[in-house]
């Protein structure tokens, strides 16, 4: 039987990574599917993942009627039998019932992959809705991991390495990368960091903490006393 599948976790845990995973395993098994996506960091109508992977996908906008998308297309003569859907926190709720409906009335399956709560640690609608609707919420098997060293639970945003716990719930930026930042003027440059729920509460980024992160260009194979 179809399911609506949501694979909800924290940013900077792999989801978009396996999004595109799952439509791989399942168009080589002779699958037709739909990808969708709202507001990737990438920029529109694509799935990025941050290891470098990516593939064109339907921009989700705010009137997108995603029965319609889909039925319309099978009605058509275009086999759909499942649908991956990134960025789903993005989603409104009617969205998420309307995926929930294609599961239900066309058997097609749903893949969701978003983000569980904001950087104030409220759920995203979308993410709620989903939460209320799956079939299955299943927690990605990479976890994302805080300055410390321990399992990252939250997100937060920083302004200028600065935890906020103000502001518009929805800023698209990324987790420690350049390219992903936002120069808001004079407020600053928002980027987002994933921390554990300790230091959340205590609002202690890598920046705040004295941490340094290390550089991504480092080839890790290489000895360390090489890199001295």
């Amino acid at each position: 039987m179809a399911e609506l599948v949501f694979f909800s976790g924290t940013m900077d845990c792999g989801k978009s990574t396996l999004a595109l995973q799952t439509d791989h395993n399942h168009r080589v098994q002779g699958r037709s599917g739909l990808l969708f996506t709202r507001f990737d960091r990438a920029g529109e109508a694509v799935i990025s993942s941050r290891i470098g992977l990516r593939r064109p996908a339907l921009e989700v906008g705010e009137d997108t009627d995603l029965w319609a998308e889909v039925s319309g297309r099978r009605a058509a003569g275009q086999q759909v039998d499942y649908v991956v859907c990134d960025e789903a926190q993005f989603y409104a709720p009617a969205q998420v019932e309307q995926l929930a409906r294609l599961v239900d009335d066309l058997g097609v399956d749903v893949f969701a992959f978003g983000i569980t709560a904001d950087f104030r640690t409220r759920l995203f609608p979308g993410s709620a809705r989903f939460i209320e609707l799956a079939d299955r919420v299943q927690v990605p098997q990479v976890e994302a991991l805080c300055w410390c060293g321990a399992r990252a639970t939250h997100n937060a945003r920083t302004v200028d390495g600065v935890m906020v716990v103000a502001g518009e719930q929805v800023v698209v930026g990324d987790v420690g990368q350049l390219e992903g930042t936002l120069d808001v003027g004079p407020v600053g440059t928002v980027e987002y960091e994933v921390l554990c729920r300790r230091h959340h509460v205590r609002r202690q980024t890598a920046v705040t903490a004295g941490h340094r992160r290390p550089d991504p260009e480092v080839d890790l194979r290489e000895p360390v006393s090489a890199r001295r």
